[in-house]
C-alpha cells in the first residue's frame, strides 16, 4: 500500500511475491502504473550502488531477531546495496557482503509494468538465517519525473514512512526443518 502522505497518481499498484528455497530467498516486486510519468534508472551492470532509495528502488528487510536486521536495496538499474544494523537505525548500516554478496536481479520493463526479480542468498547474512524463522518488511519508494516520491510498503506504522520500523516487519516466514 501507498503511504497515505506521499500519494501517486502515475502508480496503480506495487505487489510482491517471495519464495524461500533452499538456503536463498527471491522477491519478485511488479509496479503497475504509467511508466513514463516515472523516473526509472537506466539499466547499467550489476553493481553496489550508493543512495539506492533516493529514486526508484525496491527494498528487502530481512529480521531473524530483533533488534538486529539487514536491508537490501535493488534498483531497477540492477545496482544494489546490502547493509547490516545492530539495531532501529543504528547509524547508517554498515554495508555487508561486497561483491561476494552478487544477489541475482532480473529486471524487465512495458509502457505500464515494470518488474524486478531478485535472489539473496541467506547463508550470507548467516548460515543461521538460511533455516531460521525470519520477518521481513517489504517496499519500494518510486520516483516521477518532477522529483516526488511515494513510498510503498506491505505495512506502514504510524506516522512519516518508515520502512525500518519494527511494525513494518509485517510478513512471518515459518522455520525450515529438515
Amino acid at each position: 500500500m501507498c503511504h497515505p502522505g506521499t500519494r501517486s497518481d502515475a502508480v496503480r499498484s506495487v505487489t510482491v511475491r517471495v519464495k524461500r528455497g533452499d538456503g536463498d530467498l527471491s522477491v519478485s516486486y511488479v509496479l503497475q502504473g504509467e511508466l513514463p510519468r516515472l523516473r526509472v534508472p537506466a539499466p547499467t551492470r550489476s553493481r553496489i550502488g550508493e543512495k539506492l532509495w533516493q529514486h526508484t528502488c525496491f527494498e528487502l528487510f530481512i529480521v531473524r531477531r530483533m533488534p538486529a536486521y539487514h536491508e537490501f536495496n535493488f534498483s531497477p538499474s540492477g545496482e544494489w546495496a546490502a547493509c547490516a544494523f545492530s539495531r532501529y537505525r543504528d547509524g547508517d548500516g554498515a554495508p555487508f557482503g561486497g561483491d561476494a554478496l552478487d544477489p541475482r536481479v532480473a529486471v524487465r520493463a512495458g509502457p505500464d509494468r515494470l518488474e524486478l526479480d531478485a535472489t539473496v542468498q541467506l547463508g550470507s547474512i548467516s548460515s543461521a538465517h538460511t533455516a531460521a524463522k525470519l520477518s521481513l518488511a517489504l517496499s519500494a519508494v518510486v520516483e516521477e519525473l518532477d522529483g516526488r516520491l511515494s513510498y510503498w510498503a506491505l505495512r506502514h506504522p504510524p506516522g512519516q514512512p518508515d520502512f525500518h520500523h519494527p511494525e513494518a516487519f509485517a510478513l512471518a516466514l515459518d522455520e525450515i526443518r529438515h
